[in-house]
């Protein structure tokens, strides 16, 4: 397969130097085309990056002589790029994803701007891949003749989604109590500061509450004419909060479901749980989306979020609820299956279903 050349949004950022690491040497995408603020447009790569490289692997060597162009640059960009990756803030996404859109350029977005527009699909592949669908309406509907935009949803959501979905069509899910352990990472750099939270719990995180109570609805809804209509039938209480762990999202579930499993069914369930990115054999699918532990104490950040990629949920600690059904504890991989690698696999599946074209 001839690669496609990409482009990456806010390249110098967190998320930004997190697509640059994962893409090293990806089997289908090139990086060709960097943007990035006003004050590191022109820089080659390297030097806007120099100190604050912040990845474990070198930059990598393709590249890291490659200009910096602005944000404004979106001519240049569509001759170059076949589509790109917004790691933009919330703000300068506003302003510049539907731009490149209207200029006939994919955009792939991890920002939150336009997760609840009411056209622009909000996917986790192995659930609602089909919203997928709602593109050429999105379109037609802001007369784009190539460029669209997609959106994944708020990092913490992976780690209790996809085991929460696994579940729902067979046995329906009804109510959960949802305690989120963010680690510091999911705030940027230089996020929450060291005296903040070493020896310490922040039991809050702006706006992160809303999005676990929210988002959800939209990915568990379906598509009704010009828009996804959002599911009305889950009721979500959540409580987030920052952590002193590097990277990795915990989540605390009590669930209640319409028909009440048995712990063999959940555990069967989630053991032979399959998406469209494992039927596809995307590059960048977790052969086994949700891996669950046995151990007592499993899973913990450390020791299982590097999982498959980054890219599985890792889920443990399931036992029946006093209050609700039952209550369990997942994990994800808040900067690889939470952000970039989240966006990745997304463009994945928009180039396999023909939604991204040379």
């Amino acid at each position: 397969m001839k690669k496609f050349n990409i482009g990456i949004l806010g390249a110098t950022g967190m998320v930004g130097q997190n697509y640059i690491s994962l893409l090293e040497n990806h089997p289908w995408f090139n990086v060709t085309w960097l943007s990035a603020s006003e004050r590191s447009a022109g820089k080659k790569y390297c030097e806007a990056v120099s100190g604050r490289w912040h990845m474990q692997k070198e930059i990598p060597s393709q590249v890291k002589n490659l200009r910096i162009k602005k944000i404004s640059d979106i001519a240049d960009c569509k001759a170059n790029c076949d589509f790109v990756f917004s790691a933009l803030d919330s703000g300068v996404a506003k302003e510049f994803e539907e731009k490149y859109a209207k200029a006939g350029i994919p955009v792939v977005s991890n920002a939150s701007t336009h997760r609840h527009t009411k056209d622009v699909p909000m996917i986790i592949p192995e659930i609602n891949s089909r919203h997928l669908e709602i593109i050429p309406g999105q379109m037609k509907s802001h007369g784009w003749d190539k460029g669209f935009i997609v959106v994944k949803p708020n990092c913490s959501l992976q780690s209790y989604m996809t085991p929460l979905f696994a579940l729902h069509e067979k046995f329906g899910v009804e109510k959960a109590i949802i305690s989120t352990l963010q680690a510091v990472s999911g705030a940027g750099h230089p996020g929450v500061s060291s005296f903040d939270i070493i020896d310490n719990v922040v039991p809050y995180i702006g706006g992160e509450e809303e999005k676990s109570e929210k988002e959800p609805l939209k990915i568990l809804g379906k598509i009704d004419g010009n828009e996804i209509k959002y599911f009305d039938g889950l009721e979500i209480s959540a409580h987030c909060n920052r952590v002193p762990v590097i990277d990795g999202h915990l989540a605390c579930v009590s669930v209640k479901f319409r028909k009440k499993p048995s712990k063999e069914e959940i555990l069967d369930l989630w053991e032979k749980f399959r998406g469209i990115p494992q039927e596809l054999d995307l590059p960048f699918a977790p052969k086994q989306p949700i891996i669950y532990r046995d151990e007592a104490d499993r899973p913990q950040p450390r020791l299982d979020r590097d999982s498959d990629k980054g890219m599985a949920v890792t889920v443990g600690r399931l036992r029946e609820c006093n209050v609700f059904d039952y209550r369990f504890v997942g994990l994800s991989h808040n900067t690889v299956r939470g952000a970039a690698g989240g966006g990745i696999l997304n463009a994945e599946l928009l180039v396999k279903q023909g939604y991204i074209n040379r």
